[in-house]
């Protein structure tokens, strides 16, 4: 087992090649934090119901045109038809010629149109015909609120064989939590199960504590008054701002790449993508 106290190389190991998170309506804000940023960090760009495709488009676009590289995320549920599909990947490709994107099933109970699920959209075969070589699937280390932990693991696992099947790269984005434990047992599940996919572990960026734990119980992750605590925030100072450089640490010092296989950090950009681009590059040359 690695060392409780990572070395410096290791910490920042664990953050070459992260990746940030914005909304359609968020190029402005991508916009004032570029100079921050890292030429050629991956940017996943949401499939909100509240967004429309000009307007994902754009931010695709935005993304690559500030020298970053455009993930755009796919809601397998929330997409009508086939046709809506095609043409939400031709858009991309025109604009923004995206070789990555990220697939999730989405929030609605029923779905609006064809695909049930992820593994579905992926079974069109449609992706890589619009140019795309690097599928991201969604991981959950600490369970999903309406989906079983055996449906979860079936789908993970479907998923990955059906994009090698494609000859498609496969990675793991996963669920946001704060505590490295249930991180740890998913990973060496997912090598059991035979997945060698790479994992982008999903760490909140810095935000208002009352912000994280508000997103915590909307995603269902736990948030326990020992589990914060040990992240690094106090339950008695609602009003401070926490950063996740205690869970980092912890993470870079627990994981083994032979053991755990190749792992890399997704921020979810709670606080505002500069807030994070900022607080990132001031904690790689802490």
């Amino acid at each position: 087992m690695a060392g409780q106290i990572p070395d410096n190389a290791a910490v920042m190991s664990l953050l070459d090649d992260f990746s940030l998170e914005m909304t359609g309506k968020d190029v402005p804000a991508l916009e004032e934090a570029a100079a921050l940023i890292p030429a050629g960090t991956r940017i996943n760009v949401t499939f909100l119901a509240n967004e429309d495709l000009p307007m994902r488009v754009a931010a695709a676009a935005a993304v690559k045109r500030l020298g970053f590289v455009p993930v755009p995320h796919i809601s397998a549920r929330r997409l009508a038809s086939r046709s809506e599909l095609e043409e939400f990947l031709a858009a991309l490709a025109e604009a923004a010629a995206p070789e990555d994107v990220f697939v999730v099933g989405g929030d609605p109970a029923e779905p609006l149109g064809p695909y049930e699920d992820s593994l579905a959209l992926i079974r069109t075969g449609l992706l890589g015909g619009y140019g795309i070589r690097r599928v991201s699937i969604a991981g959950y280390p600490e369970g999903h609120p309406d989906i079983s932990q055996g449906q979860l693991w079936q789908a993970v696992t479907g998923k990955a064989a059906a994009l090698k099947e494609q000859g498609l790269e496969a990675a793991i984005i996963t669920q946001f939590g704060f505590d490295a434990d249930p991180v740890f047992d998913w990973l060496l599940e997912l090598r059991r199960r035979d997945v060698d996919a790479p994992v982008r572990l999903g760490v909140p960026g810095p935000a208002g504590v009352k912000r994280l734990l508000n997103y915590a119980r909307r995603f269902g992750v736990a948030s326990s008054a020992g589990i914060v605590h040990k992240y690094g925030f106090s339950l008695a100072n609602l009003l401070g701002t926490a950063g996740p450089d205690k869970f980092l640490r912890e993470i870079a010092a627990r994981h083994e790449e032979s053991v755990h296989g190749r792992m890399l950090v997704h921020f979810y950009t709670f606080g505002g993508l500069k807030a994070t681009a900022g607080w990132v590059r001031d904690f790689r040359t802490k």
